[in-house]
């Protein structure tokens, strides 16, 4: 499915609402959990958006891309990651924005750490973010930006939790090169120069 950068809903007042996936608060700045909110962040610092308010119970920053370019809004869920869906589906509904124009980013211990891939819709991978966005917004086929941070060798609950909530076991370095890839690649489907 192609989608073009500038064609919103119509009527919209913004062509994409990016979310940024993650748990609120310093404890869990920095996981693999985190992720989509070190890239969101990315994109509203490359497009130099305004300081984020605190609106529809998450961070909410609007803008456009770059002179002349689409009309953004980058929220940031403050609801933690099980209920994402409380704060994206009131945004959503404010925007008046088709489902595939809500670009999710988030982790995805199913890809290798460094992978990133898109898509719009697919299966939900156990990821409560994931859960609660397709709850709250009546199906599972937004946009997706998934970002690979490797699933550690075990199905136990407990270790998984503890791998996506802890610290990144790679260097800074890596992480930053996840973070700037997944930004270019999300910018690429905002801008209409990648096709989901």
């Amino acid at each position: 499915m192609r989608l073009p950068g500038r064609a919103g809903s119509r009527g919209a007042p913004v062509d994409w609402l990016i979310v940024g996936l993650g748990n609120p608060g310093a404890r869990y700045a920095g996981t693999p959990h985190n992720v989509g909110f070190e890239v969101a962040n990315r994109l509203a610092a490359q497009w130099d958006l305004p300081r984020a308010k605190t609106k529809f119970a998450g961070l909410l920053t609007e803008g456009r891309t770059g002179p002349g370019g689409p009309r953004v809004a980058i929220l940031l869920p403050q609801t933690y990651m099980n209920e994402a869906g409380r704060s994206v589906g009131p945004a959503r509904g404010s925007y008046k924005l088709a489902l595939e124009r809500v670009l999710v980013v988030h982790d995805e211990i199913d890809l290798p750490f460094g992978e990133v891939r898109a898509r719009i819709g697919g299966g939900l991978a156990g990821h409560n973010g994931l859960k609660s966005l397709k709850a709250e917004l009546g199906g599972p086929e937004f946009a997706r930006v998934r970002v690979g941070v490797g699933r550690p060798d075990s199905t136990d609950p407990e270790i998984v939790a503890a791998h996506v909530l802890g610290a990144f076991r790679q260097p800074k370095a890596e992480v930053a090169a996840l973070v700037e890839n997944a930004a270019r690649i999300a910018e690429q489907i905002v801008l209409g120069e990648r096709v989901l």
